[in-house]
């Protein structure tokens, strides 16, 4: 799974949690703009566990600041 794919599936469901536009989205994009919720990163953690097939661990995914570092955390853990 490459690092690309995962960034573009977090973009994907950060604009439908947060009704925001995918497209002014990119791996610089920061959680915070958004306000995020507790609620947001466990939607977040279980679509990606879905579409990947793979465990993330909900509060090391809550650490990562941008939606790269999020991508970078995850497309690891699926290298593992």
């Amino acid at each position: 799974i490459m690092r690309e794919e995962v960034l573009a599936k977090i973009i994907e469901k950060a604009s439908k949690i947060w009704n925001a536009d995918a497209a002014e989205m990119n791996e610089d994009t920061e959680f915070a703009a958004f306000n995020p919720k507790s609620a947001n990163y466990s939607q977040m953690t279980t679509f990606l566990e879905d579409e990947f097939d793979a465990e993330v661990p909900y509060l090391n995914f809550k650490r990562c600041k941008t939606f790269g570092e999020a991508a970078d955390y995850v497309a690891e853990l699926l290298d593992e």
